[in-house]
């Protein structure tokens, strides 16, 4: 009878068959490189495609950001003009207040108030514009816009507030950014293609 085998042999100390040896390429594998392959596809990334992608992303984020600032400033700048053109008086009564806690929720930061008002001849209930408590059942003066009630402001607030060419700043700047980098990235795209 043969005698079993000793673990004295050092590959099968390592827990390889008999017979089959360490594998080498004759280099000593470091600590960033793998030490072997595993089995199925492999994934190759492109850094440059990636990079493209996540450009055309950004700029494509960018060129959104500038379509909805222009169509804010022109809403609120349309909102302004048809409640000093069409603006009807109405008393709004104080139906709540809700106070607005500031950022670490130990201070009150303002009041969110609701109302209602008569417009129309329909009843309507919205927010009062503002963060002044008011207490409930006090009565306000408010001017809405004919044909749109959800448009309320108050006259002090709408004394203050004219239409302004200043809303379309910040969509004008990021809109030039946004021109130069595509400037930037078609300039570089044809010098590689050279």
């Amino acid at each position: 009878m043969d005698s079993p085998r000793t673990t004295q042999d050092p590959v099968a100390r390592q827990g390889r068959p008999a017979g089959i040896g360490p594998v080498s390429n004759g280099k000593t594998p470091t600590s960033a490189e793998p030490i072997m392959t595993l089995r199925g596809a492999g994934v190759d990334v492109d850094v440059r495609r990636v990079g493209r992608v996540l450009a055309g992303l950004c700029l494509l984020a960018l060129a959104v950001l500038v379509f909805v600032l222009f169509i804010a400033g022109a809403q609120k700048n349309a909102q302004i003009t048809r409640l000093h053109q069409h603006g009807v008086a109405v008393e709004v009564t104080v139906s709540s207040c809700i106070g607005l806690m500031g950022g670490s929720g130990s201070n009150i930061a303002g009041y969110s108030c609701r109302g209602t008002f008569t417009a129309g001849g329909h009843l309507y209930n919205d927010a009062i514009p503002g963060n002044t408590l008011y207490r409930p059942g006090a009565r306000l003066a408010a001017i809405t816009a004919s044909g749109d009630p959800g448009l309320l402001s108050t006259p002090r607030a709408l004394a203050a507030e004219h239409a302004s060419w200043r809303v379309f700043i910040l969509p004008t700047i990021l809109l030039v950014v946004l021109v130069l980098l595509v400037a930037a990235v078609v300039l570089r795209r044809r010098r590689s293609l050279r």
